[in-house]
């Protein structure tokens, strides 16, 4: 309902400005994914989005969620970035954190529907990744056992931390 001619710049990038900032759907599933594995094993949350200022809105309702603390990325030598250059330029932000044990990210955003970012993010980091992922359902010593939806059932899988996950819509009903 909000995109108009106004949504697409001459060069074909995205007018952001055009838009409004909303939590993508699958993103905010991973928030409450990380958070439940913070509440559930200890921890602390960071999230992290790269856009314009106005991005700072999500930013602050992760706060309200219970994020400990949140990461803008922004700068105008960013804008228009393809897939390749978010995942770079996150694992950059992901890499000076230094210590974690998971990254979740929403599978895909719902303005490209790519789905590319996550798995490119996990492979900058050099990380084992998890796709289309739908709950823990355990956590020790150092593995972790997640249960991922392959769309016709499910698979239980094991993997060492750290490790990336791309978070599906109904994850965490």
């Amino acid at each position: 309902a909000n995109v108009t001619a106004d949504a697409m710049k001459e060069d074909g990038t995205v007018n952001r400005a055009a838009l409004p900032t909303i939590f993508n759907p699958e993103d905010l599933h991973a928030l409450e994914a990380a958070l439940d594995v913070r509440d559930r094993f200890g921890g602390t949350v960071t999230a992290i989005t790269m856009g314009p200022p106005a991005a700072c809105e999500v930013l602050r309702e992760c706060l309200c969620r219970g994020a400990d603390r949140v990461i803008l990325i922004t700068d105008r030598r960013a804008a228009g970035s393809d897939t390749l250059a978010t995942g770079y330029i996150l694992s950059q932000a992901v890499r000076k954190i230094a210590r974690y044990d998971f990254v979740f990210c929403g599978r895909q955003a719902i303005d490209g529907d790519t789905a590319q970012v996550g798995p490119q993010l996990a492979e900058k980091l050099g990380l084992p990744q998890v796709t289309c992922f739908e709950r823990f359902t355990d956590l020790q010593d150092h593995t972790v056992r997640v249960r991922r939806n392959v769309g016709n059932g499910w698979e239980v899988l094991e993997v060492k931390v750290p490790v990336a996950l791309t978070v599906l819509d109904i994850a965490n009903l």
